[in-house]
């Protein structure tokens, strides 16, 4: 493989895997911390832990005492608690479902750059973007998953990839088998004459 191929391999990787991405971000939105936590406009001291609880907050007893408003206070306010739990519920559900949708994309990607393109480039270019797009989704869902299903998930890929490996060099070994049975035959009977 020649030096321009291995740059363009390289570059169809890096741009498969940029169009995925952004593909993904531009039809399904990421949760952000301001559409659940709002920013607090208001100077107000909370100094209890009844206050604290009724605007959703989790007062934190860590024994260190302050001086507000003339009163010793021991703790403080978290105000965004319970806002922090909600994004981090619609986190893990977002990252969930790009899992869903990179893991058979990079997989359909891997497979198209195996079969669709003779050119070496294009198809190792778009077989490492599809591994890149798994990769991503990967990465978007691996904190949220619990051991049990990382492995199961690890299997499953490492099963599909072996298959699909397999079958696309044993295609390619019957391709290139019979076309040079062929050109042995065609030397065969031109020596025979």
């Amino acid at each position: 493989m020649s030096l321009k191929n291995i740059v363009l391999g390289i570059a169809i990787i890096i741009l498969t895997i940029s169009v995925a991405i952004y593909g993904i971000n531009l039809f399904y939105d990421r949760p952000e911390y301001s559409d659940f936590c709002a920013e607090f406009k208001t100077a107000e001291v909370i100094d209890t832990q009844e206050r604290c609880e009724a605007i959703g907050g989790m007062w934190n007893a860590d024994g260190i005492s302050r001086k507000i408003d003339g009163s010793d206070v021991t703790g403080f306010c978290d105000r965004d608690h319970t806002c922090r739990i909600e994004l981090e519920n619609a986190l893990e559900k977002y990252s969930r479902n790009v899992f869903l949708f990179a893991l058979p994309l990079g997989i359909i990607v891997i497979a198209v750059g195996a079969f669709a393109f003779g050119l070496e480039a294009v198809g190792a270019g778009l077989m490492g973007g599809g591994v890149g797009i798994i990769l991503y989704g990967v990465g978007a869902f691996w904190r949220f998953a619990d051991d049990w299903l990382k492995f199961i998930l690890s299997l499953i890929g490492l099963i599909a990839v072996i298959i699909l490996a397999y079958w696309f060099n044993s295609k390619n070994w019957n391709i290139w088998k019979s076309k040079n049975f062929s050109k042995k035959k065609k030397f065969l009977r031109k020596k025979k004459q």
